[in-house]
């Protein structure tokens, strides 16, 4: 990405991040360098990493076995193979589809995606009041580990001292539930785990997902956590919202070729797909000669809009919108849109219909969305101590309207970071911005790479910043910096954490292994880590002459790129 600073600038922003080092490198040989133990049990909590499984313990559902159902297994034959939503879209929905085309009567076709879809997705769906049906969950023996080691002190002695290792204690939990259930259970679990250690505290790592049930257990039983929780670490929060659900849920849409590009390209960089090169350069062809925009506009015209609502709720409700704790991802802007598009306005048939689930949500919106900010100071207040890593350097979901921001692939670095000023993957922070913030006294908190100022965060001095490591990755390094904020008899804070900064940059030193990697303090010369170049004048041309050297220069691309692959082919 192009630097937007001019010299002066930098020259200030140099000397004022060199003197923000200074005692996080003193202290990397201090007190805390990387804990593996600590003299409490620290629990860990993560996002929808585990299975669900039916009752027989056959798996119906893993995120990362969603891209599955849309391929083609050819040694399947039955209505139930791999490409099911493709011939259920074919074959059942397309007479409702070409009704609502030609009479403009779109409701059997959003009534009959979601009965189609729904059964695909049948076994993960929760009932209409938000609970498990067909005795689904987690494996039996996931819980039965998680079960004996709660009753079980897993302490052991070092040095004549008792220490707990930093993976004892992790809690398992069907996450699909309402987090404020979940949070109850909790609660009960820290107790087990007081008693059968006999210990007064406990700390807590919470991931992704896991950030809800914190939050909520938090918002609970804030006495509880006064009392027994020393420490609380938060990596990837979605409490503040995700926009990868939460505008996809709310009728946020943008389709945006270049963003999709750049999604393609942050997938393959870490390992999920490959994407042959070609198919970038088209997509960038054909975006930027203005043939997608052409084919897009007149689609929207004809019949976007009145699609949109109808097919979102009929997905969300066939898909993933009966999860609360999905919902919960859903940020103060977006939830009383979403519920419309969701459930209808108030008094509809689908209201009455999801009464139950619609309590739970409601229940969480008040109890915890609403008051999140005032839940965490209260909880720091408490003299429980709180720390935030949010990630970033990779496209946000692209068909999201602000695939724009900087994020973790997931959620924006304002939301997980609870409120860090940022620029966008077009543009960093404005120079004038920067300067300003410098001369009164908060040059410390600007990212070198000028896209993040951490002072305006919720707790600046307990936010840290990792480029180059994605929403799903957690590294050696973070997983430290997270211990010892959960577990540590003070307060962790940028200038005595085991991070030498801030601000750093993770590298991949094992494509095979993506937590086998390392950290560097973040400077100008090292922070393009992206892997792709944004450039605005290019993805969104304002002049006739500047969209036809754009297009051209595209176009001129995609043959080189033609003739390649067709003399690799010969």
């Amino acid at each position: 990405m192009k630097k937007t600073f001019c010299k002066s600038i930098s020259v200030i922003l140099v000397i004022a991040m060199l003197m923000s080092f200074a005692l996080p490198v003193f202290a990397k040989d201090g007190n805390w360098i990387s804990q593996t133990r600590s003299d409490i049990p620290v629990i860990r909590i993560s996002g929808d990493g585990e299975p669900l499984v039916d009752a027989e313990g056959n798996k119906v559902f893993h995120y990362k076995d969603f891209a599955s159902i849309l391929e083609d297994d050819e040694e399947t034959d039955d209505e139930e193979g791999d490409n099911a939503i493709l011939e259920a879209t074919a074959n059942i929905l397309m007479p409702f589809l070409i009704d609502g085309l030609i009479n403009d009567n779109w409701d059997p076709y959003y009534e009959n995606l979601q009965k189609e879809i729904g059964e695909l997705f049948e076994n993960s769906l929760l009932d209409k009041d938000g609970n498990p049906q067909y005795g689904t969950g987690l494996r039996a023996s996931r819980i039965e580990e998680m079960n004996r080691k709660r009753h079980n002190d897993q302490g052991s002695y070092y040095n004549g001292v008792k220490y707990y290792d930093y993976n004892s204690y992790w809690y398992r939990y069907d996450w699909r539930l309402d987090p404020i259930e979940t949070a109850n259970e909790f609660k009960v679990f820290i107790d087990d785990l007081l008693a059968s250690t006999e210990c007064n505290q406990v700390g807590i790592v919470a991931s992704c997902l896991g950030t809800n049930v914190i939050t909520a257990y938090l918002a609970v039983y804030p006495e509880h956590a006064k009392e027994h929780v020393r420490g609380v670490s938060y990596d990837g929060s979605v409490v503040g919202g995700a926009e990868m659900l939460s505008e996809t849920i709310s009728g946020k849409f943008n389709i945006d070729a270049a963003a999709i590009n750049r999604a393609l390209i942050d997938c393959g960089a870490i390992g999920l797909f490959n994407i042959d090169g070609f198919v970038n350069t088209t997509l960038e062809m054909l975006d930027r000669t203005g043939v997608l925009d052409t084919v897009i506009g007149k689609t929207k015209d004809w019949i976007y809009y009145k699609l949109v609502e109808g097919v979102t709720s009929a997905l969300a409700l066939s898909t993933f919108f009966t999860w609360p704790n999905y919902w919960a991802c859903v940020s103060t802007d977006d939830y009383d849109t979403a519920m419309n598009y969701v459930f209808g306005p108030e008094g509809s048939e689908k209201r009455t219909e999801y009464a139950g689930l619609i309590a739970k949500l409601e229940r969480y919106n008040e109890l915890v969305r609403e008051r999140v900010p005032e839940i965490l100071t209260q909880t720091v207040d408490n003299g429980t101590h709180f720390g935030v890593i949010s990630k970033y350097g990779f496209q946000i979901l692209p068909i999201c309207e602000t695939n724009y921001l900087i994020s973790d692939q997931f959620a924006s670095v304002g939301r997980s970071s609870f409120g860090a000023t940022t620029g966008t993957i077009y543009n960093d922070l404005p120079a004038d911005y920067i300067t300003s913030r410098i001369e009164a006294g908060f040059g410390r908190y600007i990212s070198p790479d000028g896209q993040i100022d951490a002072s305006t965060c919720l707790f600046p001095n307990q936010t840290w910043f990792i480029k180059g490591s994605s929403h799903s990755n957690w590294s050696d390094w973070e997983v430290r910096l997270l211990y010892d904020i959960a577990s540590s008899k003070e307060q962790i804070t940028i200038d005595n954490s085991c991070w030498p900064s801030q601000f750093v940059v993770y590298s991949y030193t094992n494509p095979n292994d993506a937590n086998d990697g390392e950290i560097e303090t973040m400077t100008i010369e090292n922070c393009d880590t992206e892997n792709w170049e944004a450039d605005e004048s290019k993805d969104n041309p304002t002049t006739k002459h500047e969209k036809l050297f754009v297009g051209l220069t595209s176009f001129i691309k995609w043959v080189f790129e033609l003739i390649k692959m067709l003399f690799g082919l010969l």
